[in-house]
């Protein structure tokens, strides 16, 4: 396997664990969906949850990983919005809340540069060529 393959699959992992989470866990996701956005906040949460497994299988498929990779980027840059909420929101909880909500905002742009890299390396042989 190579080390854009992995790569692939540790992106893959992320957006499909953070997906998951949108269903098992949604009340935290449901807080942070700005409420200039139409609908219940619910509503987002769960498709925001089904984008980033849709994402992760199409990452995780080599025919895919391409367009997989960078709607993955989209998505990234998409929900930032959200991150900049929850900073907002929780600028006055206690310090490692909130150390922990003005983290998440510079962690968008490696995640963003993370997928485009997938998507660039997308069409890689699945095995090294000795």
């Amino acid at each position: 396997m190579t080390d854009s393959s992995r790569s692939a699959r540790r992106l893959a992992a992320l957006l499909a664990g953070a997906g998951v989470m949108h269903f098992v866990a949604p009340r935290p996701f449901d807080m942070v969906v700005p409420r200039r956005l139409p609908g219940s906040p619910r509503t987002w949460t769960y498709l925001s949850g089904i984008a980033e497994l849709a994402c992760a299988a199409a990452v995780l498929n080599p025919r895919t990983r391409r367009l997989g990779a960078l709607a993955s980027a989209g998505l990234f840059v998409g929900v930032f919005p959200a991150n900049v909420k929850m900073a907002y929101d929780w600028r006055d909880r206690p310090l490692p809340l909130r150390a922990g909500a003005y983290a998440r905002l510079p962690l968008q742009a490696p995640l963003v540069v993370w997928a485009v890299k997938v998507s660039q390396t997308a069409g890689e042989s699945e095995f090294r060529k000795d």
